[in-house]
């Protein structure tokens, strides 16, 4: 594996960085470690159920019931 060090870091950065980490229950360095992960790592799709999970709760089921009773349009290639 190799290092990095990281110089010139702002005192509140460090902290937030030390907080965060304290809130995790893991070291300064792993939560280091684990936003360069975040935030340069090679992202991965969502699967289909994540994907569904991310939509907003919004609406009522009857909003997007079909309307059966309508007639059907005429069929613009019945003729061709």
């Amino acid at each position: 594996m190799s290092q990095l060090v990281v110089r010139n870091i702002e005192p509140e950065i460090v902290e937030a960085l030390k907080q965060r980490a304290a809130a995790a229950n893991i070291s300064a360095e792993e939560q280091h470690r684990r936003l360069l992960r975040e935030a340069l790592g090679k992202t991965r799709k969502l699967t289909f159920m994540e994907a569904l999970m991310t939509m907003p709760n919004v609406g009522r089921d009857e909003d997007f019931a079909r309307d059966y009773d309508q007639t059907m349009r005429p069929d613009p290639f019945a003729d061709l």
